[in-house]
């Protein structure tokens, strides 16, 4: 057997890995398409729309439904660690050093805090450690994509896709919102194009609100929104290292939460290669913004996946408390980056 398994040609098993995984990528592929339409034609946030499109097709991912389940299963966990990867194109030193130091110290404090936040509002609610980190980190660092890259090193349990899908929802629904609110408010208050931007891209989750809420407010608030979310996207790196090295050290495993997560996950060392290569000006322009696009492309297809794995009423059994932890969450780090941006500016 051993003879026959290494006579075999790179062909013949990347036909077995396309037999085997091809039927539920593709059906992924053409959800997030679909959800990509849907969010061009009629405003909706491609990822929700990603998300609930999946959540439709969840009968595919049951073990009695033939040849999709293994594809959605490849799609919802290598797809998404490789979209995480590409997103280290995204960041440059260059780019953030022009924000100065102290709203910097801003920004990577609201992100530890809420982490912090979330885990004692957890413990206070009585949920789980990991619902804590998945919540706190989503709303922390860069919404759907920060939940899918924690809960990749997280141990799993009987509630983990429970909780990533209704984390994912939560935190684009919130986005959606503020995108719409926050500007009213930065208006309402007379924010200066500079403080605007610090606020919308130290508060909004995902990468796309901030830079609607950002532009829609003025050409340079957009530009300093979208640089300051960069500084939260580039804290997922650290953010993962250091906790998947504390899951590692203190977390109890058993056979049914799975093996412990490595020290450095291999999607980690991509993100920190890339991010390193495009600080140092070694990745072009054009293939930085194709990077890029071919990550949130990954993004959007693995969460299509990971919504066909997790039925709704899953999701609609989570609890009014977890509701409530990550719309507290969400206050906490505007409330914290509005105030450290006027104690930098005034």
């Amino acid at each position: 057997m051993q003879a026959l398994n290494a006579s075999r040609t790179p062909l013949s098993w990347a036909q077995d890995f396309v037999r085997k995984n091809g039927h539920g990528f593709l059906i992924s592929v053409v959800v997030a398409v679909a959800a990509q339409f849907l969010s061009e034609h009629y405003g909706a946030p491609a990822m929700l729309m990603a998300l609930l499109l999946g959540i439709a097709f969840h009968f595919l991912a049951e073990e009695d439904t033939g040849s999709c389940k293994a594809g959605i299963d490849f799609t919802a966990r290598t797809v998404l660690r490789f979209g995480v990867a590409l997103l280290g194109a995204r960041i440059s030193v260059e780019l953030m050093v022009g924000l100065g130091p102290q709203l910097i110290a801003v920004v990577i404090t609201g992100v530890i805090l809420t982490i912090l936040f979330g885990l004692l509002g957890a413990r206070l609610l009585g949920r789980g450690w990991r619902f804590g980190v998945l919540t706190g980190g989503s709303v922390a660092i860069c919404g759907a994509s920060a939940a899918m890259a924690l809960s990749a090193i997280l141990p799993k349990n009987e509630h983990s896709e429970r909780n990533l899908i209704f984390t994912v929802l939560s935190v684009t629904v919130l986005s959606t919102v503020a995108m719409i609110a926050y500007p009213i408010l930065t208006e309402t208050f007379d924010f200066d194009d500079q403080i605007s931007g610090v606020f919308l891209g130290g508060t909004i989750h995902d990468v796309a609100q901030v830079v609607g809420a950002g532009f829609s407010v003025s050409d340079e608030a957009g530009e300093v929104a979208t640089m300051v979310k960069l500084i939260r996207v580039a804290m997922l790196a650290p953010v993962v290292l250091v906790i998947s090295a504390l899951v590692r050290r203190y977390a109890e495993f058993s056979e049914d939460e799975g093996k412990r997560p490595p020290i450095l996950p291999m999607f980690v060392v991509g993100f920190l290669i890339f991010a390193t290569l495009n600080s140092l000006g070694f990745i072009p322009e054009f293939i930085s913004s194709a990077m890029a696009s071919l990550s949130r492309w990954a993004l959007l297809v693995s969460i299509a996946a990971v919504g066909m794995k997790t039925s709704l009423k899953r999701i609609l059994d989570v609890g009014g408390q977890a509701i409530a932890l990550i719309v507290a969450e969400t206050v906490f780090i505007a409330v914290l980056v509005l105030a450290g941006v006027y104690l930098v500016h005034f």
